[in-house]
């Protein structure tokens, strides 16, 4: 991947590659869910640990192959349960592909599943017998011109009893080009003794691609963004330009919601009845109530924002702001863990910072909180109904009184009483015959 980022976890939809797997592999409800991490993996155990609920992690100290790898876990699976082998790098594989193949598991049954791809290149490839039965799986490096001519390929990903698993596992040898333990020779040996093995095709070849490198990552990536906007729109939520949208989480919605191009979901987003998001927002861990309207390119994060808002253009939310009915915060507004009050206003080029902002409160353009001290923050009370004038500074803590009018230009550090004007600004003095200086030649 050319990244000190390790393959496994990078970002796939905004969640590491190897948690997709998890999850999926979670969705079938089993008994046991095994990782296997290399030499140098503890920083994958540190990154999912919790991320993706509870799962058992083996080391496997010496990278040897795939067979290898298998061998350091199948000890601590029972014997009577079938064993689904999946590849952290391989994310896209559905719940009901996997459930169709394990389906043909049994005691003497290995379920195998494959894929028929145009060009074969790097795949092992399904060696089949005169009657169409599986016989064996020959990686690239081993097949025979022949062989490379098939284009039914295996997956890696097997579904096989325990009990006979760990018996062909221990018989494995490293007798190939690569000088590994290949997890593919149980085929050839399950066929020896009998045992059957059942292949499943891959609907789609797409769901079984694994990631090498940033070129496969980017062409799985617009496979989830696909997946992604074709649910939404299923759903009923319109969609500007499906090619234009990244769910990167989990997005929850009412009727009627609209959202335009080059717009992206992040985290848990819920979005009300009949919400617009404009073009170019960054939508974060974010509940949006229903009729508010998100114009264009906004970026919002961890924020509550309550029905019949009116939010951007080139709004920012950082974490835990809490709007009500009928707040207006317009361009170039910064709002951070703070809240606001119905049909309260913050039209344009101001900062809400560590705030309780109450009802009907109009900040004028330029006005800023200034919540910090520089080593403390601080928190600041604007009561119901108080209009800020325009490049007021409100020196935290403070409290501006209920009704207060605080006059444009104005620093005010000291407590504001409820219903009157306070100007707190020099004095505007003009000068007779003042000259301007001149530059001297």
């Amino acid at each position: 991947m050319k990244s000190a980022l390790p393959k496994v976890l990078q970002p796939l939809a905004g969640r590491p590659l190897l948690a997709h797997v998890i999850d999926t592999a979670r969705s079938l409800g089993p008994a046991a869910i095994h990782v296997v991490y290399g030499h140098g993996g503890e920083r994958v155990r540190e990154a999912l640990t919790g991320q993706s609920g509870a799962v058992e992690w083996t080391l496997q100290a010496q990278q040897l192959g795939t067979g290898h790898a298998v061998l350091q876990a199948i000890p601590k699976v029972p014997e009577d349960h079938v064993a689904l082998i999946l590849y952290g790098d391989v994310p896209l594989l559905s719940r009901q592909t996997l459930v169709q193949l394990v389906a043909l598991a049994g005691p003497r049954q290995v379920a195998l599943l494959t894929m028929t791809v145009d060009d074969p290149t790097g795949y092992g490839r399904i060696v089949r017998d005169g009657q169409g039965r599986v016989q064996r799986i020959v990686e690239q490096k081993d097949a025979s011109p022949e062989e490379q001519g098939i284009r039914e390929c295996n997956t890696g990903v097997i579904a096989a009893p325990a009990k006979m698993l760990k018996r062909w596992l221990e018989g494995l040898k490293a007798d190939n080009s690569q000088r590994e333990y290949y997890l593919t020779d149980i085929i050839a040996m399950a066929v020896r003794d009998g045992v059957g093995v059942s292949p499943l095709g891959c609907a789609e070849a797409i769901e079984a691609l694994g990631v090498n490198d940033k070129v496969q990552l980017a062409m799985l990536e617009s496979v989830c963004r696909r997946r992604a906007a074709r649910e939404l729109m299923l759903a009923g939520v319109t969609i500007a330009d499906p090619a234009r949208i990244d769910v990167r989480g989990r997005v929850t919605h009412g009727e009627d919601v609209f959202i335009d191009i080059n717009v992206v979901l992040e985290g848990a987003v819920k979005l009300g009845d009949r919400v617009r998001i404009g073009p170019g927002c960054v939508i974060r861990d974010t509940e949006v109530g229903d009729d508010t309207q998100v114009l264009p390119h906004c970026v919002i994060e961890g924020a509550v924002i309550g029905p019949s808002c009116n939010i951007g253009p080139f709004a920012r939310f950082r974490p835990t702001s809490h709007l009500s009915a009928g707040v207006h915060i317009g361009n170039f507004v910064e709002v951070k863990n703070s809240t606001m009050a119905g049909e309260s206003k913050a039209n344009h080029l101001s900062y809400v910072g560590d705030a309780q902002v109450g009802a009907r409160v109009n900040i004028g353009a330029g006005t800023i909180i200034a919540n910090y001290d520089g080593a403390n923050k601080h928190r600041t009370v604007i009561e119901d109904d108080v209009h800020t004038g325009s490049n007021s500074v409100l020196v935290a803590p403070i409290t501006i009184g209920a009704g207060a009018t605080v006059a444009a230009g104005s620093t005010v550090a000291n407590q504001v009483p409820a219903g009157k004007l306070t100007i707190a600004r020099a004095r505007q003095t003009t000068i007779d015959g003042w000259t301007r200086p001149t530059k001297q030649k």
